[in-house]
């Protein structure tokens, strides 16, 4: 099934190669990726990492009130978790992603990057499809100072519910797959905190 785009964005088919696909998840992805795969392991991505950095208008926000959420933002590292899809969904695959990661927008930049199976035994680099921001996009949240960060994150809400839901299943899943990152926590500490 070929989802038809009415937003000139164009499709994400050129990155099939006939094979399977391997696809990096850093935020809702790890929870839900909603599509079909063969294999899922914890991974690691070097030169990028995981930030609050995405105004959100769609999935955690509105126009009206936008929300934020993660983007893969340069610089640093980043623990996720990496899915296989079998070469007879890619294509399936790839229309089901671009839907959800860029569907209206275009904040994100597509790109297969060497990503590390931690897996023991199974430890090997791979190239993956990560979703990458784009820092001079209109919805590029990186320079948003702490206060106006804390004022989104509590007011969005968008067709996958509340940012501030986001941001308590990130941290979730991030404890239960063992991976440390003290900046996603901290700011969740703060979002729970009363608004001033």
């Amino acid at each position: 099934m070929t989802i038809t785009r009415k937003d000139g964005l164009g499709d994400l088919h050129h990155f099939h190669d006939g094979g399977d696909l391997w696809v990096f998840g850093y935020g809702s992805l790890m929870w839900r990726p909603g599509f079909p795969y063969t294999e899922v392991h914890s991974a690691l991505i070097r030169g990028i990492h995981r930030a609050p950095c995405v105004i959100s208008h769609r999935h955690r926000g509105s126009r009206e009130c936008p929300g934020v959420v993660m983007g893969l933002d340069a610089g640093g590292s980043c623990k996720g978790r990496i899915y296989r899809v079998a070469a007879e969904d890619a294509i399936e695959v790839l229309d089901y992603l671009r839907d959800r990661e860029m569907g209206g927008y275009d904040v994100y930049k597509p790109a297969k990057r060497p990503v590390l199976i931690l897996t023991p035994g199974r430890q090997k680099n791979v190239a993956a499809l990560c979703f990458v921001v784009d820092r001079h996009h209109a919805q590029y949240a990186g320079g948003l100072s702490r206060a106006d960060l804390l004022v989104h994150i509590r007011q969005g809400v968008g067709e996958g519910g509340t940012c501030m839901d986001y941001f308590s299943k990130l941290v979730r899943h991030l404890d239960e797959l063992g991976i440390a990152d003290g900046p996603v926590h901290r700011l969740y500490e703060a979002v729970r905190e009363p608004s001033e």
